[in-house]
């Protein structure tokens, strides 16, 4: 099992924080921007997710089999999901703060660099250029192979959070982040532009892609379990994870996986 401890990184539209050697982009109140450190390390894989605990049901059997591989990986978690319950004895603010520690905790156990909360209020996600710049701002300081993003398109019923950063987070890949004149106050930052190899969408309903995680489903069903506000002692939730991964696998020379739509950055 990966060892590596999960940073906490804070982000908010007055606040940008991109870490690696260490890079502070902090915005003042006539909206300036001062660069203090321009080194930054690269991490081969950045997942966009909406809320804390999104990564663990559809892929930590993947990030714990990339981080074993020796692969960097950093979150982008969009929400704080201080709305992710109905126990009306919890506050949101409480929610917000427990969540944030779950997730990280998660993220502890699969072995991931770095987790960054960008922290809009859950349910409240709108398609913005604000929005979109935070997420090429990130492309283009961790420079990725690869990025992942959450499924845009459930069918009829889904989180609205999930449609809108899955169409922020495509739209930043391409064609934002690798455009010179895209969003030029990043380039006057020294952040240029960047082309990933591929993107994954994660929890689709149009798989053409598959990993295998026999061997990491234990180390996703124990980052699962970080999740309590959502997952509690849920006897099922390991049957059911386990279950969902061997339907994955069907057609597969392996026992169990994760599939995702696979898109290859061909621009």
């Amino acid at each position: 099992m990966a060892t590596a401890t999960a940073r906490c990184v804070f982000l908010t539209p007055l606040a940008l924080y991109s870490s690696g050697v260490t890079n502070l982009y902090c915005v003042g109140l006539e909206n300036t921007i001062e660069l203090l450190s321009v080194m930054t390390k690269q991490a081969q894989v950045l997942v966009v997710i909406p809320h804390p605990d999104d990564v663990e049901s559809r892929m930590a059997g993947t990030v714990a089999r990339w981080t074993r591989e020796g692969k960097e990986v950093i979150y982008v978690v969009c929400t704080n999901g201080d709305k992710g319950t109905n126990d009306s004895n919890i506050k949101p603010q409480e929610l917000a703060r427990v969540r944030e520690q779950e997730q990280l905790a998660a993220a502890e156990i699969l072995g991931v660099r770095e987790v960054i909360f960008l922290r809009y209020p859950d349910q409240s996600l709108e398609d913005t250029p604000e929005f979109r710049e935070e997420i090429v701002r990130l492309i283009r300081t961790y420079r990725p192979d690869i990025v992942v993003a959450v499924d845009s398109y459930g069918r009829y019923i889904d989180h609205r959070d999930h449609r809108i950063t899955a169409r922020v987070t495509l739209d930043a890949v391409f064609p934002y982040a690798g455009y010179t004149h895209s969003y030029p106050d990043l380039l006057e930052q020294g952040l240029q532009p960047h082309r990933m190899k591929e993107m994954l969408i994660c929890g689709t309903q149009d798989p053409n892609y598959y990993i295998d995680i026999t061997d990491t489903i234990d180390i996703k069903i124990a980052a699962l379990r970080c999740n309590n506000t959502q997952v509690g002692d849920e006897p099922r939730a390991s049957e059911r994870m386990r279950q969902w991964a061997k339907s994955s696998a069907e057609g597969q020379e392996y026992e169990l996986a994760e599939a995702f739509h696979r898109e290859e950055i061909r621009w």
